[in-house]
């Protein structure tokens, strides 16, 4: 009766007369067996029932909230409007279409659903209804189509008109508002199709194949499909605003976020490591199709949450796997206006942040261990990653040591490498800093401004034979840290040894990974290889390499690393050729990797 669900208690009071004969007279085995097929139908129906019962309640709701768009909401602004406080254009804009909308379904389709609905027990279906009314859902393509601009002018507005704004506020502190935005309740249209199309797919699970409404209902699931593919286009398109709102808001009022081109694909906490040292220091990125932004977090509750530090343009970004040996999960970001080095929270997240950046057609380097040469061509057109303080300890220029007092260290902001204040002592225009003039080392002063150094013969002069680069690291059987030292009661120091591919059977020792200069070199050839009494000064892992009265003492960080030195330098004091070695991901922690061919 009335919207009361179907009674089936007739089926289950035969059911208590049913006997064992009549059960094997229709052939059932027992009397669950015909207890069953009389309750399935009735649950199936129960079910259709609830399906149609909710589309009529969701379909009320609805219309109350279109009644309030058009009826309140459009209806007091087009008052106004006809005053002259602000053109009407503007409110039609704005609604667009709602007004059709809401008289399709408050004459149309609700009275239609109501009477239907009134009349379940002998005419159990929605389908005919729907299938019927459907082609007039395809007004929504309007609404749709024009709620971005729809959103664009009702901000402008809002902002432009003192009196369109009052009206707007007046209205949304009613109670019949339920306390939301005029720009929430416009987007119920645009969510309302997808809604019927969701609704009706369940229907049609739960609707018998040979149920005389099943044509009829998919008839109408067809036409309200293709209405829904534009309202959920929409929907993301409102999401990605809504997403670039709030950002808008946590960055203080940032120029250009607000864009309906802007999309956001990732954001998340991540360190930044410290360009001059090792420090780290938290960050926030927001990554969007055309933009990374990279902010400082700012200790506020309430308002402004990131200031933005640095812009840098996706379009020829570059991102790198880095390998370093205080920090893991790194990568660098290099960019025309800058070039961050990054620390993820995993390994996972990092690759996450380098997996969506080769996405938008950033290039994708392959670790690297030392630090990026730049081309001649890309000189001042990239800001580059600069070398850290401790990775040398003498003028990448002159080869000159450092020292806090009377030659302390700069970097070159073109190339990034660490100078002394004569080798620093130019200024150039850089193209990624707006053609600014910033400090710039000799070298990279002549290449860019094309000027010839009148004190340097064009031939240059011969290196000695300490003046190996230790960016030979990357070519190299092996290469990484070891304690130092030619006398047992001395204190160790700490050196980068490398032994590279093109001198085989030489050890280079360099105060740092970076240097330019070895601070001296071992030929192996004729050493003899010896492990060293352990003591309190030298560790199990420690060994030494004797010839006649030259001896040299080493100290490994760990076992591994001992051994894999050993294996390379047992075959170099005989004159053969070693192998490289494949370190674990753990070995490369404690400062001892493969090299790698250049550019690779």
């Amino acid at each position: 009766r009335g919207n009361s669900p179907p009674r089936f208690s007739l089926s289950r009071l035969y059911l208590n007369y049913i006997t064992t004969e009549t059960c094997h007279a229709f052939r059932f085995n027992n009397r669950e067996e015909i207890t069953g097929c009389f309750q399935q139908e009735p649950i199936k129906e129960l079910k259709l029932y609830k399906i149609a019962s909710e589309l009529l309640q969701t379909e009320r709701a609805y219309v109350t909230r279109l009644h309030l768009l058009d009826q309140v909401f459009c209806a007091k602004l087009t008052e106004e409007a006809g005053k002259g406080t602000f053109p009407v254009e503007v409110v039609k804009g704005i609604f667009s279409n709602v007004g059709s909308i809401y008289a399709f379904h408050s004459q149309f389709l609700l009275p239609d659903l109501e009477t239907r609905m009134s009349q379940w027990d002998s005419t159990p279906r929605i389908g005919d209804i729907l299938a019927q009314l459907a082609p007039f859902l395809r007004m929504y393509a309007e609404y749709v189509k024009n709620f971005d601009s729809a959103m664009d002018l009702l901000k402008q507005w809002m902002e432009r008109s003192a009196q369109l704004n009052a009206i707007i506020q007046d209205i949304q502190s009613q109670e019949v508002c339920g306390n939301l935005t005029l720009q929430h309740h416009m987007l119920e249209p645009v969510q309302r199709v997808p809604r019927y199309e969701m609704l009706l797919k369940d229907y049609l699970k739960k609707l018998p194949e040979d149920d005389p409404d099943r044509s009829q209902a998919e008839k109408s699931l067809n036409i309200i499909s293709m209405a829904a593919t534009h309202s959920n286009t929409a929907i993301r398109k409102m999401e990605n605003l809504k997403k670039l709102m709030e950002i808008y808001e946590m960055l203080g009022g940032e120029e250009d976020i607000v864009n309906p081109s802007n999309e956001l694909i990732k954001e998340g906490q991540i360190l930044k490591l410290a360009a001059r040292n090792t420090s780290s220091m938290e960050r926030y990125l927001f990554l969007f199709n055309n933009m990374l932004l990279y902010c400082v977090p700012k200790f506020s509750l309430v308002g402004q949450r990131f200031t933005v530090r640095t812009r840098v343009g996706v379009e020829g970004m570059k991102v790198l796997e880095t390998s370093n040996d205080d920090y893991p999960h790194t990568f660098q970001v290099s960019g025309k206006e800058r070039t961050l080095e990054l620390q993820a929270s995993s390994e996972q997240d990092k690759e996450d942040w380098i997996k969506v950046s080769v996405l938008l057609n950033c290039s994708k380097h392959f670790p690297y261990l030392c630090s990026c040469v730049f081309q001649k061509e890309e000189l001042g057109k990239r800001a580059p990653r600069w070398i850290r303080d401790n990775e040398v300890t003498m003028c990448m220029k002159c080869k000159e040591p450092f020292n806090p007092l009377t030659r302390r260290r700069h970097h070159c902001r073109a190339c990034g490498y660490v100078v002394c204040y004569k080798c620093s002592d130019y200024k150039a225009s850089l193209r990624y800093d707006g053609n600014k003039l910033n400090k710039v080392c000799k070298d990279c002063y002549f290449i860019l401004t094309g000027r010839v150094d009148a004190e340097e013969p064009v031939s240059g002069k011969k290196r000695g034979i300490l003046e190996v680069t230790a960016q030979v690291s990357g070519n190299s059987f092996l290469c990484g840290f070891l304690q130092y030292s030619t006398d047992r009661t001395k204190p160790c120091q700490r050196v980068w040894c490398v032994i590279p591919q093109h001198d085989a059977l030489v050890l280079y020792l360099y105060g740092a990974p970076q240097d330019v200069k070895a601070q001296c070199t071992i030929p192996l050839l004729g050493y003899q290889v010896e492990d060293v009494q352990r003591s309190v000064d030298h560790p199990p892992t420690s060994f030494r390499l004797r010839q006649s009265k030259s001896v040299h003492y080493f100290t490994a960080d760990t076992e591994e690393v001992k051994l894999r030195w050993l294996r390379v330098i047992c075959k170099a004091v005989i004159g053969e050729m070693p192998e490289c070695q494949t370190p674990d991901v753990d070995d490369l922690a404690n400062g001892c990797h493969e090299g790698v061919p250049d550019g690779t």
